[in-house]
């Protein structure tokens, strides 16, 4: 049986998803409450792998249960009129982690066939939450909001961050791992301004490499202070080659806030695609 669970967590106090010995990692956290619920020695497979300090809002994992862990999860009656012991075990695993967690578990449900929570996946959507001196600085949003001392025009950060989607190497705006690709289709990248004057960047892809998203966001930034031209962000990518004429920005102001699957009766096909792509690399 392969469970689909939908994670959100606020990253400031974990050493991102990743189980590492010894730190606190959202990983560890969930599979600590799984284990709980359930027994044996629950493992999640994520969708994407987020750093230290990043949050999310719609990240996705899915866990294959053992018979005995089954067992365990259908000798619990439902709740609140719910039979489906599946979806059940969202409420169970909130109840663990405790009434103020960092961390949450919003949906359990049974996964289509085929479906992999991180090979499945066709793209991941993520934002960056910036506060300039236009919007002035929030204390209630500090832990998802990164300031910048500058007055920002978000007019040329858009427009340099339109100019970097499409299929590219992003070796430039990625931090370098042995052997792995830095190819990606960045499918949307925007800035706007939302109520309360925050800017706020939308940033979509196939897939990410290591700090790629925080890396083109302080390109933009620095288009945004005036110190690179729009044309600039490109031409840098085009390069390939890591530059310090921008800063990659802090972790705080990332979320990853969605993650896109194709339509079921193509779930497996897709991981099949996917993991064949990543074993060539």
């Amino acid at each position: 049986m392969r469970i689909r669970l939908d994670i959100a967590y606020d990253g400031t106090n974990f050493r991102g998803w990743a189980r590492q010995p010894g730190l606190r990692t959202v990983q560890g956290a969930l599979e600590g409450a799984l284990q709980r619920v359930l027994g044996g020695d629950p493992r999640l497979v994520v969708a994407g792998r987020t750093d230290a300090g990043v949050h999310a809002s719609g990240q996705v994992a899915h866990l294959d249960l053992d018979d005995e862990q089954r067992r365990r999860l259908d000798s619990r009656p439902g709740r609140n009129g719910h039979t489906d012991p599946v979806a059940t075990l969202a409420g169970r695993l909130r109840g663990v982690l405790g009434a103020y967690a960092d961390v949450t578990v919003h949906r359990t449900a049974l996964a289509p066939e085929g479906f992999d929570a991180r090979f499945s996946a066709v793209w991941r959507r993520y934002s960056y939450r910036i506060a300039d001196q236009t919007t002035g600085y929030d204390p209630l949003e500090r832990a998802r909001t990164t300031t910048v001392r500058a007055h920002l025009d978000e007019q040329a950060m858009d427009a340099a961050a339109r100019t970097l989607t499409g299929l590219h190497d992003f070796a430039a705006y990625c931090k370098p791992r042995d052997e792995a690709t830095t190819i990606r289709t960045l499918l949307e990248y925007d800035w706007h301004r939302d109520a309360e004057g925050v800017l706020v960047a939308n940033v979509k892809a196939d897939a990410f490499c290591h700090s790629m998203v925080r890396a083109l966001v302080g390109g933009c930034v620095a288009v945004g202070q005036g110190r690179l031209d729009i044309a600039d962000l490109a031409a840098i990518r085009d390069e390939g080659l890591r530059t310090s004429d921008f800063t990659v920005l802090a972790a705080r102001g990332l979320t990853l806030t969605a993650v896109g699957y194709p339509a079921d009766d193509l779930l497996a096909a897709r991981a099949e695609q996917t993991r064949a792509r990543r074993d060539s690399e």
